[in-house]
């Protein structure tokens, strides 16, 4: 797995959210929750899994809304600023965070109505193996999103500190169908990639994202998206 000595440092987890998601980045938080809202749906009294769920930015938003949820990630320091979120939201009572193995789930089969992963697949060395794992504890559902390969991220892919994987359509459509998952629902976004908006103040974000959104919403110019969000049904 790409990046996993660097989550665990407890400089790079108690940073993690001021360096992603202020200023610019809060564009990308907002997204991806609406994001992972829309797929999930009513979230009272189902039970979810997410894995690498990080500081639990996920976890806790659906621990909020009557989720039964389980987040699960390798890093303990990760983990540690997600209690703490749960704590202040008044929420730690309704989730649980465990440290585990997203190759090696440590659930029975069909355990869970949904499962989820976020920014997780582009640090994946065997993705294929971590998709079949989350088909396995599903009763339903298994939601994810990936960066793609033909679009912008590509361009500076190369300065991250450990890189990314992309995906091509034709390599998501193959995972879904090696691990027995139907797609159900796709969405694209993003056409300027993540780090050009945490680089930018807020204000100056919604601009270039306005004119983003706008380039998507023609026909067509969905492949220029940089992110893809993808809902996908147990068989």
């Amino acid at each position: 797995m790409k990046g996993q000595e660097w989550y665990q440092t407890a400089e790079v987890a108690e940073e993690y959210e001021e360096k992603r998601f202020s200023g610019g980045g809060r564009l990308i938080d907002r997204r991806e929750k609406r994001a992972v809202l829309e797929a999930i749906g009513p979230v009272d009294g189902k039970d979810v899994l997410e894995i690498a769920c990080g500081t639990g930015r996920f976890t806790v938003m659906l621990a909020e809304r009557g989720a039964d949820i389980v987040g699960l990630d390798i890093s303990a320091e990760m983990l540690q600023q997600g209690r703490k979120k749960a704590h202040a939201a008044g929420v730690a009572d309704h989730l649980e965070f465990m440290r585990g193995d997203a190759a090696r789930l440590p659930f029975p089969d069909d355990h869970f109505d949904a499962v989820m992963a976020m920014r997780f697949f582009h640090l994946a060395d065997t993705p294929a193996s971590f998709l079949a794992e989350m088909q396995r504890v599903s009763k339903d559902q298994v939601f994810f999103d990936t960066f793609n390969r033909f679009s912008t991220r590509s361009i500076y892919n190369w300065a991250l500190p450990m890189g990314s994987r992309l995906y091509s359509r034709g390599e998501v459509e193959s995972l879904l169908d090696s691990a027995g998952l139907g797609l159900a629902q796709e969405d694209h976004d993003f056409v300027l990639p993540y780090g050009f908006y945490r680089q930018i103040p807020g204000s100056v974000a919604r601009t270039f994202r306005s004119a983003d959104t706008s380039i998507l919403g023609v026909r067509g110019l969905e492949r220029l998206a940089s992110v893809s969000y993808w809902n996908a049904t147990v068989e």
